[in-house]
């Protein structure tokens, strides 16, 4: 996520670090899925028209698995995977993968521009510069086409927001909804500020969604692929555009959390059409709260690695392992999995940066490949399992997307989609330096102060 602290001033940002303090703390539950020992029920699935009877179902899995590598994922992990998400496993999907704020940004304003009915929208960053007064601009022309707008932006993500964004909004009839206000006379539920909703969320016409990693900011015009203007560096970021069934899944997340919120009564419209077949993909859509009794995104990710057989591989943006993550990614190295990481060589996180490279050594004398994307701020939160198994979503590797975090994700499975995560995977790679545990234990005592100095404070990063 890009952290708050860009556009906090010092005092500002020491407040609020002092009030997430005093909130208290709490710890990850120690999370040990059973990925062998009791029988699962069948994994069923949901199609266009409802229900896939058990026999259907398996057929969908058991053409996934006969077109896939030689993995036991489907049959040891998606069972327990369903036990701990929740949310339907649905087949039917069509999903775009998307690199980079430009075509991200141009295929939302594309869908936002076509919608008849309604739109709903949930950002953690909402910025006034050139990216976010052209969403606005969208967003009220679609409003005053009778297209109803409802927005949540989260208070401490937008906060050096001007009100007068939102407000121009509002006025214009767009629905917005503060998301946990920093002002506890404004709280609607108990105060509950160290709570933040963390989730990149578009859904046009309950038929088109996107979500992942990206902002409503400009520091995403620029994408990584391109030579960035000189002293700047473009933003590497990943995202999906889905239509089909996990699109009602994705709707009732949004309505779950305007109404955990206490938001405004909506007009109704038209939040659930008739789903329609778009294409042949079999997704599940987790959304995790810290109200639950774990991160149900941060479980799954843990059973997949753990039902790995042949690779892990993970590229992520902030990444400050707990203790539980450690171990899985060395005991998939111990049982012979190729574990390979793409993490950032640059961030607007010191703090986040050093703590998860205060454990480069740990995770390299085990066997985990460890590369630092250069020549870009890396922003993405993808992950891919045996190359069948991919998540693309809002969850940094650190403990406040685990612990603190409203965040979302998307699992997409099946060898044809893993490919496309596969080679985007291989282009940051090539994009990228690896660290080498020789050179790696030369690094000066400046580096290693930095190192502890941020370890104290990962468990709010």
């Amino acid at each position: 996520m890009a952290k708050p602290q860009r556009w906090l001033g010092l005092g500002t940002l020491l407040l609020v670090l002092g009030l997430l303090l005093a909130c208290g703390c709490s710890n990850l539950p120690r999370i040990v899925p059973s990925l062998s020992t009791a029988p699962h029920p069948p994994v069923s699935l949901q199609g266009a028209r409802g229900p896939l009877s058990a026999a259907q179902s398996k057929a969908v899995l058991d053409r996934l698995a006969s077109h896939s590598p030689e993995t036991g994922i489907f049959e040891r992990h998606l069972a327990l995977e369903e036990a701990i998400a929740g949310g339907p496993l649905t087949t039917g999907n069509a999903v775009q993968l998307l690199q980079d704020g430009p075509a991200t940004y141009r295929a939302m304003l594309t869908a936002i521009a076509g919608a008849r009915d309604h739109i709903h929208m949930e950002t953690y960053i909402f910025d006034d510069d050139a990216v976010g007064q052209r969403f606005v601009q969208a967003l009220i022309d679609k409003q005053r086409q009778g297209v109803q707008v409802n927005l949540i932006r989260d208070s401490v993500g937008t906060i050096g927001t001007p009100p007068a964004l939102f407000q121009r909004l509002t006025d214009s009839g767009v629905v917005v909804l503060e998301f946990n206000p920093l002002n506890p006379l404004m709280a609607r539920k108990d105060w509950e500020l160290n709570q933040r909703n963390h989730r990149k969320l578009l859904i046009v016409d309950g038929h088109t969604a996107f979500l992942g990693g990206i902002n409503i900011s400009s520091v995403y015009s620029g994408g990584s692929t391109r030579t960035p203007k000189q002293g700047e560096l473009a933003w590497r970021d990943t995202d999906l555009q889905l239509q089909g069934p996990v699109v009602a899944e994705l709707q009732k997340l949004f309505l779950a959390s305007w109404a955990s919120q206490k938001g405004p009564v909506l007009a109704p419209r038209n939040w659930f059409p008739p789903p329609e077949q778009a294409g042949s993909l079999v997704v599940r859509a987790i959304g995790s709260s810290p109200d639950e009794p774990y991160s149900q995104i941060y479980a799954t990710l843990l059973s997949a690695i753990g039902a790995a057989e042949t690779s892990v591989q993970i590229t992520n943006a902030y990444f400050a392992p707990d203790p539980q993550l450690l171990d899985a990614l060395e005991a998939a190295v111990a049982r012979g999995v190729a574990v390979t990481l793409i993490l950032p060589s640059e961030t607007d996180s010191w703090l986040v940066f050093h703590t998860g490279r205060s454990y480069y050594e740990r995770l390299l004398r085990a066997g985990v490949k460890i590369y630092e994307r250069q020549g870009a701020i890396l922003h993405s939160k993808v992950a891919l399992v045996d190359g069948v198994w991919a998540t693309v979503g809002s969850t940094n590797l650190d403990w406040r997307s685990f612990l603190h975090n409203h965040e979302l994700n998307a699992v997409v499975l099946g060898e044809a989609f893993g490919k496309q995560v596969q080679a985007l995977f291989a282009r940051d790679l090539a994009a990228s330096k690896a660290v080498v545990l020789e050179d790696w234990l030369r690094r000066g005592l400046p580096l290693r102060l930095k190192e502890w100095f941020s370890r104290q404070w990962e468990y709010w990063l």
